[in-house]
């Protein structure tokens, strides 16, 4: 996935303005790369339609028209609503996965999967502390 944000649209803030916007959990995870657990997120099993975005700069990055039960306890998306993620390796706890961030901000995301279903086979497994939901 390309990554169109160009440096002069990118967002960047301390950790102390982060932190004053933020929740503890919405920075830990966002801001640090953290991760809730399984089945604990607000969003996990939500079935209302409307957009989630970025919780720290409110881009839009996911329909809830992509969204499915992927059974793993957080929000699942076959795929983004445009170029407003971006991705790269992870290589912590031992293993090698693709991190998803905010394309805008940097934020933490979660992570992409090649396990979800057609068409895209993607399951973008993302924390719901990272995201806000705007109800259509």
């Amino acid at each position: 996935m390309s990554d169109k944000t160009t440096e002069n649209d990118k967002i960047s803030k301390t950790d102390e303005e982060w932190r004053k916007q933020l929740t503890p959990e919405q920075y830990r995870i966002a801001r640090q790369k953290g991760t809730e657990r399984a089945f604990t997120g607000e969003y996990y099993d939500s079935k209302n339609p409307g957009t989630y975005t970025c919780v720290c700069c409110g881009t839009p990055l996911f329909d809830s028209d992509a969204k499915f039960d992927s059974g793993t306890g957080w929000p699942s998306f076959t795929e983004p609503v445009c170029e407003n993620v971006r991705t790269e390796t992870d290589r912590s706890l031992f293993m090698r996965r693709t991190e998803v961030l905010c394309a805008k901000c940097d934020a933490h995301l979660g992570h992409v999967f090649d396990d979800g279903p057609g068409p895209t086979h993607q399951r973008y497994c993302i924390n719901s502390a990272s995201l806000k939901r705007e109800d259509k």
